[in-house]
């Protein structure tokens, strides 16, 4: 397993509470990766950027394919878990903005 595998376990763990099922790995790459970018300062509009990069290739037609402000407040909220784990995780590493 290398650093960024190991990073989207971890941030998959602070979410869900649980090691990371192999099927989820390839979303959470894309958590890594903005982690890794942005340190603990992650917001939940680039966790909607990163989930919609990896939605593209997954479900190119999802309603929620749009940019974060034309969003519903309730859709919204629904990045907000993982953007706190990603800065958790990231602050943990001593990674902070």
């Amino acid at each position: 397993m290398n650093y960024v595998q190991e990073l989207a376990g971890e941030i998959f763990a602070a979410v869900h509470g649980r090691p990371m099922p192999d099927s989820e790995q390839p979303l959470y790459l894309f958590y890594a990766v903005l982690g890794l970018a942005v340190g603990a300062s992650a917001t939940p509009e680039q966790v909607h950027d990163a989930w919609s990069a990896w939605a593209c290739t997954r479900e190119p037609g999802h309603p929620c394919l749009r940019p974060f402000d034309e969003l519903t407040a309730t859709v919204r909220e629904k990045d907000q878990p993982f953007a706190a784990a990603i800065r958790a995780v990231m602050e943990r590493r001593g990674r902070g903005a």
